[in-house]
């Protein structure tokens, strides 16, 4: 089949590599302008614009994928199919009828939960344990298209975003193989999704990481691997020596299991572990705001901490300097 693809991120690479090595037609790939980027706010093309002037695949930046010209130019291409992932633009209906064979998207949750734009984060930091990624055909409602396939994976205790992300873009790609040699041959199985089971997975924000300290440690936890690395789990830390306050990023941590009650949350112990709602947490790894990634003991020690420092939501402080 003659293929399009609307893609600008990195979980799509996989994908666009598969499709291009399974014997369909890589026709062209339509993706995001460059953006500024970086302290020189460079101009920075999409991993799918990269990775098309490597292999030499006709690539185009788009503004408005659903104006009059894009839509000639697509039709011109005279495409069976077209796959969407990681695009960041609605499509259209009349753009989808351009298509003989339609249009499908690959989504990185088991639909019907986790619908929206960060269904890897919202796995994590809700504790689930399982984990995948759908195939479906383009509606009009985000993610709530038919069904085609979909693939499934653990959530290790020591995945974060990145690693997930990254085992789940590898995931997709035989699957979407699969489903579009399925769609060729007329073989294609479409099942509506069962709507008394979706749950949502809405845009993060950096609010969504600002840490509660009295909720259990292990809800920290998940918040930590379901934000690193952005926008992070952040708060704020106050020396009891000195009085001075430093914002950190929390990078890596684990629950410690503390059987006591009554203590002040936020507080570290004399262990350097921080006191929650329900177990304390022990912290390995923090970026202090506009410094690099480094080990918790070093970041203490660097600034005359010990017991009784004390760590605040973020939200607080900011809402007692506003």
């Amino acid at each position: 089949m003659r293929i399009l693809y609307f893609g600008s991120g990195r979980f799509g690479i996989p994908c666009l590599e598969a499709i291009r090595c399974s014997g369909h037609q890589l026709a062209a790939v339509f993706t995001q302008p460059a953006r500024p980027a970086g302290r020189h706010r460079d101009l920075k093309p999409t991993d799918a614009a990269l990775w098309c002037h490597e292999k030499a695949i006709p690539c185009f930046e788009s503004e408005d994928i659903n104006c009059p010209d894009q839509l000639r130019q697509i039709a011109d291409y005279k495409a069976d199919l077209l796959v969407v992932i990681a695009f960041g633009q609605k499509i259209s209906r009349p753009l989808v009828q351009l298509f003989q064979k339609g249009a499908i998207n690959i989504h990185g949750s088991l639909l019907p939960r986790y619908r929206g734009a960060a269904p890897i984060n919202w796995a994590i930091i809700q504790g689930e344990s399982q984990t995948g990624v759908s195939v479906i055909t383009l509606a009009d409602r985000m993610d709530a298209g038919l069904i085609l396939g979909q693939a499934c994976t653990p959530i290790h205790p020591e995945d974060d975003f990145q690693t997930l992300h990254d085992r789940l873009s590898e995931l997709s790609a035989p699957l979407l193989i699969d489903t579009i040699h399925a769609i060729e041959k007329g073989t294609a199985v479409y099942r509506p999704q069962e709507e008394q089971y979706v749950t949502k997975a809405p845009k993060l924000k950096k609010e969504h990481g600002f840490i509660d300290w009295s909720k259990p440690a292990a809800d920290i936890v998940n918040l930590v691997r379901g934000l690193w690395p952005w926008p992070g789990a952040a708060a704020v830390y106050v020396s009891a020596k000195t009085g001075k306050s430093w914002r950190v990023i929390i990078a890596s941590c684990q629950v410690v299991p503390n059987s006591h009650s009554g203590q002040v949350c936020g507080m570290m112990d004399e262990n350097f572990r921080v006191i929650c709602g329900r177990d304390k947490l022990m912290i390995h790894k923090v970026k202090p705001a506009g410094s690099a990634l480094m080990d918790f003991q070093s970041f203490i020690n660097g600034r005359q901490g010990g017991k009784d420092d004390l760590f605040l939501p973020l939200d607080m402080v900011l809402r007692d300097f506003s």
